[in-house]
């Protein structure tokens, strides 16, 4: 056998060692029927049920029909709000906020997001990593006017897909950046472990299925590797047939900051970073060292907040006004 041929032979046989490890992690690792939490986790009693708008739809790149809600604050020539939800949610999330910022002044549309809201076609999954930044490229590109200047809200996965936003391709299109609470990344010093209770990661499949992207093998990518813990209340109440409850490979990857999550980090335009300093979820009190280790844009704030209660509370829109009106 020639040299070449010995090559040939140990990299076909380096790849199908490698595939059969990545296939035995992923099948060791498997969905849990019906999670729930009934104690502990993320305190979902602070939603408030305000009035949402209705819905609104939009045509993506790829044809697909998709949601978002507008609150207008009917002055010409005000900033447009894009606010994105966090994991499992939706739009109506920001029926509160998106109400206060536009008597503020502001126009503000919020998506519910491909995969989410109450009638996707493919709940918890989209078609391949980086989809979301597509779609909200989409979005902005058809709803804002001409010379309108844009800002991206995020908070939670929300918050850690404007930082991904402003690592990518389509950057250029906002102008500020609103980070309420952001994921970061899982090994980021912010992280707690399931994100407090939260999320139930797959571990072993997330490994599985990165070793085969690895290699450009995305065909299993359509695999659950997240879970959701809602409290019965929101899943028997009224609102529960539109919560997400787990998502694919694809879609979790496209809601959070890149593997080099500084790059996505140093990126940001101007932006105002909001926690709550009892945040169940991440590590509050290391927001802003981490970023400011990276980037001199930033300005931040630690309130009483929660987790979730951070987008309702009036303080987060007093900051967000005075962030954005530049005092």
């Amino acid at each position: 056998m020639t040299v070449l041929g010995k090559i040939a032979v140990s990299v076909a046989l380096g790849v199908t060692i490698t595939g059969a490890l990545a296939l035995g992690l992923i099948a060791s690792d498997r969905p849990v029927q019906d999670l729930r939490a009934e104690t502990g986790g993320l305190d979902f009693s602070v939603l408030q049920g305000a009035e949402v708008p209705e819905l609104q739809s939009y045509r993506a790149r790829d044809g697909a029909v998709l949601g978002f809600r507008r609150w207008d604050a009917g002055q010409e020539g005000a900033p447009l709000i894009v606010a994105v939800h966090g994991s499992g949610w939706h739009g109506a999330q920001f029926a509160g906020l998106g109400a206060a910022l536009a008597t503020q002044g502001f126009d503000v549309i919020a998506p519910d997001l491909r995969g989410h809201g109450p009638a996707p076609q493919r709940r918890g999954d989209v078609d391949y990593i980086g989809q979301f930044e597509d779609d909200l490229a989409d979005l902005i590109t058809l709803e804002a006017a001409p010379g309108q200047e844009v800002i991206l809200l995020g908070h939670s996965s929300g918050g850690g897909l404007v930082i991904r936003f402003a690592g990518g391709a389509h950057r250029g299109l906002i102008g500020r950046a609103i980070l309420l609470s952001p994921f970061v990344q899982y090994d980021a010093p912010t992280a707690r472990p399931e994100s407090g209770g939260w999320a139930r990661v797959m571990t072993r499949r997330v490994i599985g299925l990165t070793m085969l992207n690895a290699v450009h093998i995305r065909a299993l990518n359509a695999l659950p590797v997240i879970q959701f813990r809602f409290p019965s209340s929101v899943l028997d109440g009224p609102q529960g047939q539109t919560a997400t409850r787990a998502y694919s490979y694809r879609l979790n990857a496209s809601f959070a900051p890149r593997r080099n999550w500084q790059a996505d980090v140093a990126a940001l335009p101007p932006f105002l970073l909001i926690a709550g300093a009892p945040d169940e979820a991440f590590r509050a009190e290391a927001y802003e060292p981490t970023f400011r280790a990276i980037t001199d844009r930033g300005q931040y704030a630690l309130t009483g907040a929660t987790h979730l209660s951070v987008v309702d509370d009036p303080e987060t829109a007093q900051r967000i006004v005075a962030f954005l009106q530049g005092s």
